[in-house]
């Protein structure tokens, strides 16, 4: 009988107890969580719509950031000339037209002539040798510095890898060939040509086709056999030439509004950076796969592989020094970017000597 009261004191201590905590919690579960803030950015790019490589690299880097921040950021892709056009993207990013671009620098060397450094260096650093500079040797840094004034920040978000040297609808065979050429051919490698007497102009990639078919021009670079044949160059010039001396690589750009960037919540901007790094290793992945599959298609259909002659290659090593030389004494920045490279490469190319290049001659 003394037991009965005792359990019927505990259960009602328990209850109380029970009562008490149900008080405190109380708050928290009837109170509203934060509201969570969504940014709805653009992308403008300088390629067609879903073109093969460029265009797909940039929608899927938009796929990847809009999984990754579980929607919180979204970006909408327009191709070129959908919103702006191709050439005029880095101008829409540093008006805040769009929040980010996708291109090629050396597309705007008429508004930063230090742009030219970070797409291709003729007869200069390879693909990984170009990410590493970026990542580890200072290149970054020097790239951001380059486009600060115009509210920009550059990140690497894809790389064609050694790209082919063009297509041409006559022969090399000498540098008496090259004179008169008239070639779309962007950058720098440009410029070399330009000096060996060939006539250079810069055309988007939706031009090119058109362009060579009517014999508005006699020759083109653009990419590899990836890109090449999905806009059928083949059709419009019988000769395919390597080595790609003026783009031993080829880095594409992500192009970010800067205010626009320091609007982003912390966590928002490492994962559109941790998505760019990712999108950088998928393109790149993307060409050495196709490219070896376009090739051959390429070959099946009657492209003729042409070797530009040691002559020809010789002046345009030769004048590449020559118009490096004249990029890097229009600015200290020029200067720095250029002595950076030049020692990052010299430093590098020892330990490739005895790795990459004797692999590749043995295979």
């Amino acid at each position: 009988m003394i037991r009965r009261p005792l359990l019927l004191a505990s259960a009602l201590l328990a209850a109380i107890g029970l009562a008490g905590c149900k008080e405190e919690t109380a708050p928290q579960q009837a109170g509203t969580a934060p509201a969570v803030e969504h940014f709805q950015w653009k992308m403008v790019t300088a390629w067609p719509k879903n073109f093969p490589g460029l265009g797909t690299a940039a929608e899927r880097l938009a796929e990847r950031v809009k999984v990754m921040s579980n929607g919180r950021l979204s970006i909408k892709v327009y191709a070129g000339g959908e919103l702006v056009p191709p050439l005029e993207v880095f101008d829409a990013v540093s008006r805040g037209t769009a929040e980010l671009g996708h291109g090629a620098s050396y597309y705007w060397k008429g508004k930063v002539p230090a742009a030219q450094f970070f797409t291709a260096v003729p007869f200069g650093l390879s693909t990984s040798e170009m990410n590493a500079w970026l990542s580890k040797g200072g290149g970054q840094a020097l790239w951001e510095e380059a486009y600060a004034p115009f509210g920009v920040k550059p990140l690497a978000v894809g790389n064609t890898g050694m790209q082919m040297g063009g297509w041409y609808n006559k022969e090399i065979n000498s540098l008496d060939d090259l004179k008169g050429l008239k070639i779309r051919m962007p950058g720098l490698g440009g410029e070399v040509l330009s000096k060996l007497g060939a006539t250079t102009v810069n055309l988007p990639g939706g031009e090119i086709f058109t362009a060579l078919q009517t014999s508005a021009i006699d020759a083109t670079d653009w990419v590899s056999p990836y890109n090449d044949l999905a806009f059928g160059l083949h059709k419009a010039a019988k000769y395919y030439y390597y080595p790609g001396w003026q783009e031993p690589q080829a880095v594409l750009e992500l192009l970010i509004n800067q205010k626009a960037l320091d609007s982003l919540p912390a966590d928002l901007q490492a994962i559109l950076s941790e998505a760019t790094r990712a999108a950088n290793q998928d393109m790149l992945d993307d060409y050495v796969y196709h490219n070896a599959l376009a090739l051959d298609q390429l070959k099946q259909q009657g492209t003729l592989l042409k070797r530009f002659p040691d002559e020809v290659l010789n002046a345009m090593q030769r004048e590449s020094t020559v118009v490096l030389g004249e990029l890097a004494a229009q600015s200290e920045l020029n200067g720095r970017i250029w002595a950076s490279m030049q020692a990052f490469q010299a430093q590098v190319s020892q330990m490739h000597q005895l790795s990459e290049k004797e692999l590749y001659n043995w295979r």
